[in-house]
């Protein structure tokens, strides 16, 4: 009998999220972001179930999109991060792909392309400006020297494209200095434009754009949640079962370190999947585990293969018990919240060694 850990991804929830973001997009173009193999979930199935109501991809590296075109992704495939050397900007002109360009080094890369090639990439630029996160991009300042340099290899309409660092939160001052900044800079431009992520589109922050770049609403990630929208589904389960059950008296301690103690006369369920499965290991006492039915909380601290949960108000739990870590009934954003870290990060980590099943239920 195989080990009971494994992951489920529901090609319908995706489908379904990507509906839900279409009835917010004011008609406006949708890219669907794919990088770090489609945020965990797998890259090939998410691309061709995303192929049939997105306008274009986005991942963040060549390698990405070669893997893309290989799989026979035929709409445009945007790549962020953009060329680190000529032989990207062949790879991308050979696959026909679209690119960021974020700094004069990346502009001093296509001076030194030929001819024909310069050619290729005039309808595939697009140029990122820097109007607060302060990560990647053109300085506002030096807008009118990249564009400028851009006219000159024969580039004369890139899209424009930003990124909000704090969209999330709707009401945040960081995101009213961007916006302000951005229309500062792209009113006037006859310029196609792309300002919005998946917290963008969900608080709809501006209209002000052409291309809405979503990728965490897509995958059910809910770290922007609106009530007055239909709900996004997790598209993601991790499960596993109940491999073992001890009672233990109180005063006793559970797990490396005796992190946990009962108060109280105890019925432990030792759950068979562990940080070695990608279930971090920060999470902390209480971190909510599904249980045959029933919320059951964490206790002791996760180890490589298993974690250890206090069922001792379920009586009804038995080894084969079937347990979610997290998907539809514990959401990955609680589980990362108990763990103080990020829904993406735990999406994003998986490794190999967990089995994986497809499903397509919405």
């Amino acid at each position: 009998m195989p080990r009971p850990t494994h992951i489920t991804i529901n090609l319908g929830a995706l489908k379904h999220n990507a509906r839900v973001a279409r009835s917010l997009s004011d008609d406006k173009k949708m890219m669907a972001a794919v990088k770090a193999n489609a945020y965990g979930h797998g890259l090939s199935a998410c691309a061709h179930a995303l192929a049939p109501v997105m306008d274009a991809f986005a991942v963040a590296v060549c390698e990405e999109a070669t893997e893309l075109r290989e799989m026979g992704i035929k709409q445009p495939i945007l790549i962020l991060e953009g060329p680190f050397d000529l032989d990207d900007c062949h790879t991308i002109i050979k696959n026909k792909c679209w690119t960021v360009i974020h700094s004069f080094e990346q502009i001093e890369l296509l001076e030194g392309l030929s001819a024909s090639d310069k050619l290729a990439l005039a309808d595939s630029l697009w140029l990122k400006l820097d109007t607060g996160m302060h990560r990647l991009g053109i300085a506002i300042s030096d807008i009118t020297t990249a564009l400028s340099r851009l006219r000159s290899l024969g580039i004369d309409t890139p899209t424009l494209v930003t990124h909000l660092a704090n969209a999330e939160r709707q009401d945040s001052s960081l995101n009213l200095e961007q916006l302000k900044k951005w229309r500062e800079v792209t009113q006037g431009l006859s310029m196609p434009t792309s300002l919005l992520n998946s917290a963008g589109l969900i608080h709809h922050l501006s209209s002000e754009c052409d291309w809405h770049r979503l990728g965490y609403m897509l995958y059910g990630g809910s770290a922007a949640a609106r009530m007055d929208i239909t709900p996004l589904l997790p598209v993601m389960a991790m499960n596993s079962e109940v491999m073992a059950l001890r009672s233990i008296p109180a005063g006793d301690s559970v797990g490396y370190g005796g992190r946990w103690t009962a108060e109280r006369d105890s019925m432990i369920a030792t759950i068979a999947v562990g940080y070695g499965d990608g279930y971090p290991r920060t999470a902390r006492n209480g971190t909510p585990v599904y249980i045959d039915g029933q919320i059951c909380p964490l206790v002791g601290r996760v180890s490589m293969d298993m974690i250890t949960v206090d069922v001792t108000d379920h009586a009804s739990v038995r080894v084969g018990s079937a347990a979610q870590l997290w998907g539809d009934k514990v959401s990955v954003d609680t589980v990362a919240e108990h763990a103080q870290t990020i829904g993406y990060e735990l999406l994003t980590r998986l490794p190999d060694r967990i089995p994986r099943q497809l499903i397509d239920e919405a």
